[in-house]
């Protein structure tokens, strides 16, 4: 394969993923700024947010089930026209969300449509994801499949840099414009980036492994069935690796910013600089990261990062505590940017390598059951402790899993699991 098919398909997989983010951060910026008081208006404020961001959330249980449908065709009959049919519906989504008229112009039709077109994204964003990573890790050469898996998760930092950005911009408008017509600008601006996705998409080969993979006549009538008859431990181990991937990088990037604001005295603009630097830095971090884990492999990142995150857990918010604008960037910076960035970097190439071609898309798939467990953080000290008990969940799924590139790591989770709870007996938050 040339090339220029590579960069191709890489980049495909990058725009696809970072429309995905960017839809995802852009909802849940604007829900809090305009849709609680356009589409849900109250007498109560408080009730208004509540059901503007019960939309925000739809996605989270609805995004298993376009998994299972979009990866049961990605499996059967190819990742290309799969990935082409959700990009295309959740850009779709996306545009008309701009288009909807609020409360006042349409009534109860408003946050009616609002709700259904939550849910065609969240169908199309089941199958984006897992689709994007295939693409560019199937499409890899042997020596850079870390890199190649490793370039789609950038997709989640540029989207919440690019829903950050788009969201400034407008905000610099009026206010009534604003309210108006100008938060529908980002949404009708992702209208370009889908454009081009679905051109780079449609000029893309099907990917070598599952060309073989058909050729060989390894594809099952019935992936779903076929992955949890004979995969079902690794889909299980997938969903662990998600869910620890997954809670520090909302604790990092979201929940801090309103713990930031309410707990420790900062502003609004103070805490979302020090995520945008902390997104800026894992977005760089990211595929050295993944060249990295072609190197010395994807487990010792994995485990490293994992560890590294549910030890940093304790000081985390002792440092926020300190209210210095410098130190809140800096322990986000390190949260965000160094220690999660190999942990979501090595991500996609360990679910590709869990998986067989055949099933691949379905079982990567599965994880995304990961997706809807939630957070938990409650307002009192020890705010850290859902991350060091995520963190050390991961390790115990780790446990089990196998080790592709470079060398075997050593089984030291069980005094890895000693050492941290002896350290959280000694170690107030």
């Amino acid at each position: 394969m040339g090339t220029h098919m590579r960069r191709r398909a890489l980049i495909a997989s990058l725009i696809g993923s970072s429309i995905e983010w960017y839809d995802f951060f852009l909802y849940g910026t604007v829900t809090a700024l305009v849709f609680a008081k356009r589409f849900f208006p109250s007498s109560d404020p408080h009730v208004s947010l509540l059901q503007a961001y019960a939309t925000f959330a739809i996605p989270f249980f609805i995004r298993p089930i376009g998994g299972i449908v979009f990866s049961h065709f990605g499996d059967r009959f190819g990742r290309k026209y799969s990935l082409v049919a959700t990009l295309a519906l959740m850009g779709s989504a996306t545009v008309l969300i701009g288009c909807v008229p609020d409360y006042a112009t349409a009534g109860f039709m408003a946050p009616l449509c609002l709700i259904l077109l939550r849910f065609v994204q969240g169908l199309g964003l089941g199958g984006e994801w897992g689709g994007a990573l295939l693409l560019a890790v199937e499409h890899a050469p042997p020596e850079s499949k870390g890199l190649y898996g490793s370039i789609p998760q950038m997709g989640v930092t540029v989207g919440l840099l690019l829903g950050t950005l788009a969201v400034t911009l407008v905000s610099f408008l009026p206010e009534e414009s604003f309210m108006a017509w100008g938060w529908r600008l980002p949404f009708l601006a992702s209208f370009i980036l889908v454009a081009v996705g679905l051109w780079i998409r449609k000029g893309i080969a099907e990917t070598p492994e599952f060309e073989s993979a058909r050729k060989a006549g390894a594809i099952p009538k019935l992936p779903i069935a076929e992955t949890f008859r004979r995969h079902w431990r690794e889909v299980g181990l997938a969903v662990g690796l998600k869910v620890v991937e997954t809670a520090p990088f909302y604790i990092f990037s979201t929940f801090i910013i309103s713990y930031a604001v309410n707990q420790g005295g900062f502003n609004k603009v103070q805490a979302l600089n020090a995520v945008t630097v902390g997104t800026a830095v894992a977005t760089l971090l990211i595929p050295l990261m993944g060249r990295l884990s072609d190197k010395v492999g994807r487990k010792p990142l994995y485990v490293c990062g994992t560890l590294a995150i549910a030890l940093f857990s304790f000081p985390y918010f002792k440092i926020i505590a300190m209210h210095s604008v410098a130190m809140l960037t800096l322990a986000t910076v390190v949260g965000l940017g160094v220690l999660w960035s190999p942990v979501t970097a090595v991500l996609g190439t360990l679910y590709s390598e869990l998986f067989s071609t055949g099933v691949r898309y379905t079982g990567r798939d599965g994880s995304l059951c990961g997706d809807v467990a939630l957070v938990e953080i409650r307002r009192r000290p020890g705010a850290g402790r859902p991350i060091y008990d995520r963190s050390l969940r991961g390790l115990v799924g780790l446990r089990v899993g196998p080790e592709i590139a470079g060398e075997p790591v050593m089984n030291p989770y069980a005094s890895i699991q000693a050492v941290c709870r002896r350290v959280g007996r000694h170690v107030e938050v």
